[in-house]
């Protein structure tokens, strides 16, 4: 079994910034793909930042230019520095990874708990 802890939201101001951490333990042999969702109240949850274990990273164009994503393969950490925050961006982040815990293995995707994130004045 996996498990996918984060940490880091809150309650921040408009124009702010929030640092999401998110530490994969457990059965794994190796990790491909991690990333960040987000769910609004009544909206379907969408991806935010995406990297692969070699290093290329994928936005989502709402919040490009303001959120950076990276990761550490040694600790199996992906981290989500977001800046410049909007109310629009208020919703709960779920960090995902693929993982497969043994050579030979299929991928398998987990899913995070999910973090809290509120931007208001």
């Amino acid at each position: 079994q996996v498990q996918l802890v984060e940490s880091g939201g809150g309650l921040v101001q408009p124009g702010g910034s929030l640092r999401l951490s998110c530490a994969a333990s457990g059965n794994i042999f190796s990790i491909g793909s991690m990333g960040w969702y987000r769910q609004a109240p009544g909206k379907q949850r969408e991806l935010v930042a995406s990297i692969t274990s070699g290093g290329p990273t994928n936005y989502a164009e709402s919040v490009k230019g303001r959120f950076t994503i990276s990761r550490d393969n040694a600790k199996n950490t992906v981290t989500l520095q977001m800046n410049s925050l909007k109310p629009e961006d208020t919703a709960v982040y779920y960090c995902n990874a693929d993982v497969i815990s043994r050579r030979y293995d299929i991928w398998r995707e987990y899913w995070g708990q999910g973090t809290q994130v509120t931007v208001s004045s």
